[in-house]
């Protein structure tokens, strides 16, 4: 793979990370209960604010991980074991994302009984970010396997 491209690619991971970082400090203060909160309140108080911190860890492993597999392309290193190492990685990151988002979708389900809240969006939302981690465990999976038979063969 060409270096510019593999640069180019690594500058939009590191966007795609700023940008969910930035997101996930600057979105609770437009939270229609959070409007008028201090800041202790925002972040706190909020429980499920806190498991939504603790479930992007995986995400951002898996990035820092396709910022290495990016580098590995780079350096004409693709076919090794620290590459597989990463893509493995990757794979074990949207499973760990999948069961947060699981457990998610549990809470809004609970809650939404107690308090007959309509959790539509966020349900919808949940089952988007679970098919998103599928193919992503799918891609991993098979490039996985893909560079596991080429040092094989080696």
């Amino acid at each position: 793979m060409k270096k510019i491209s593999t640069i180019f690619l690594q500058i939009i991971i590191a966007f795609i990370g700023i940008g969910a970082f930035t997101f996930m400090l600057w979105e609770p203060h437009l939270e229609g209960r959070n409007v008028n909160a201090t800041l202790f309140e925002i972040y706190f108080k909020d429980a499920f604010l806190a498991y939504a911190y603790i479930a992007s860890i995986p995400f951002f492993v898996a990035l820092y991980q396709a910022f290495k597999v990016l580098k590995y392309a780079r350096q004409n290193k693709i076919f090794s074991q620290p590459a597989i190492k990463a893509l493995r990685t990757i794979k074990y990151c949207a499973i760990i994302i999948i069961g947060f988002v699981v457990g998610a979708e549990g809470y809004l389900i609970i809650i939404q009984r107690k308090v007959e809240e309509d959790i539509a969006g966020g349900v919808m939302m949940g089952l988007i970010m679970i098919f998103i981690s599928i193919i992503v465990t799918a891609v991993a999976t098979m490039f996985e396997k893909i560079l596991q038979n080429a040092i094989d063969k080696k």
